[in-house]
């Protein structure tokens, strides 16, 4: 077979996220709402309890660096305003009364959102979020690029990649 051709996996992964988020989006300018989708993953975290960004990162498995710039960018937009806590090295992160109210509008909208991705799953035949649940605990316990070394010492070797 070839793969010269084929997109690979962090290809497809960006695709199905690209499309997701540009989808995501448009909704959002058809609500009225002048609102980032990568704000999502915080405000969600912050609905669950979250308050700071360590907390808002092992909430949505997304990088600290990617959450202190999504944060940034929403407390420009007034969304959040951060105090310092009890640790003065941690910001406790608040909902500010435009979030409040931001959140009140995407509260529905994340339910039929939801509702559209089981469809999606119903439609494609796979549980799409359990497949990528399970993809992320397995390169938890061995990471992508320990795999391709294992991969690349068993070619190197004559051996297959089947092994």
């Amino acid at each position: 077979m070839n793969r010269n051709n084929e997109p690979g996996l962090g290809e497809l992964l960006r695709y199905v996220s690209e499309l997701v988020e540009f989808g995501a989006e448009e909704h959002y300018q058809q609500m009225g709402l002048n609102y980032r989708a990568r704000y999502t993953p915080v405000l969600r975290a912050i609905r669950s309890g979250a308050q700071t960004v360590t907390e808002i990162t092992t909430c949505t498995h997304l990088t600290q660096s990617a959450i202190s710039q999504t944060v940034g960018h929403m407390e420009a937009d007034g969304v959040i305003s951060r105090q310092r806590g009890e640790d003065a090295r941690k910001s406790v992160i608040q909902l500010t009364p435009v979030g409040k109210e931001l959140m009140a509008k995407l509260s529905s909208h994340w339910t039929a959102t939801f509702n559209v991705i089981e469809q999606l799953e119903e439609e494609i035949g796979y549980p799409l979020r359990s497949v990528l649940k399970d993809t992320a605990r397995a390169l938890e316990r061995q990471g992508f690029s320990q795999r391709l070394t294992h991969i690349k010492q068993n070619l190197a070797a004559g051996g297959t990649n089947d092994e």
